[in-house]
């Protein structure tokens, strides 16, 4: 069996519950180091229609991969929720290239945080990724990031 589909055996949704997600590029290529692929994938993270009732609490653009923080809506479930977010910026970030090639390694990894004192850390390890990969010297000079609740000294 591969790897994916073990993955996805245990994996379950809870309405109201918060989750730490990330999805990779397909074969790890640094697509959002083109500024006009990150912000495309990024206005789709954040259109109303792609969220539904879930709330994105905070995210992170990498060059090759994303993390979210969901707090997962009424009649949703994580894995219709990660395949709307891949599957409408794949298709605008193709748009762009002129071609139709895979943007998403197939699968997620998921956690589950249990505890409401665990969401803040959460957070800030997510927007700490650019500060930690050497991208930038302070979070705030990093564009393809947001978390509601943080404030930030971005233009």
């Amino acid at each position: 069996m591969p790897a994916s589909h073990r993955l996805r055996k245990g994996r379950y949704s809870t309405e109201g519950g918060v989750y730490l997600l990330t999805s990779t590029t397909a074969n790890r290529q640094p697509f959002f180091a083109d500024p006009l692929l990150a912000t495309a994938a990024a206005r789709c993270f954040i259109r109303p229609e792609l969220l539904k009732s879930s709330a994105l609490l905070c995210w992170v653009l990498m060059p090759d991969h994303v993390h979210w923080l969901l707090q997962l809506g009424q009649d949703d479930d994580l894995s219709a929720w990660v395949q709307r977010m891949k599957a409408v910026s794949a298709m605008e970030m193709n748009r762009l290239r002129g071609c139709k090639e895979s943007v998403w390694q197939s699968g997620f990894h998921d956690r589950a945080i249990r505890h409401e004192e665990d969401v803040l850390p959460a957070a800030r390890y997510i927007v700490a990724n650019p500060l930690r990969a050497g991208l930038v010297r302070r979070v705030g000079d990093y564009p393809y990031w947001d978390a509601m609740w943080l404030q930030t000294d971005r233009d």
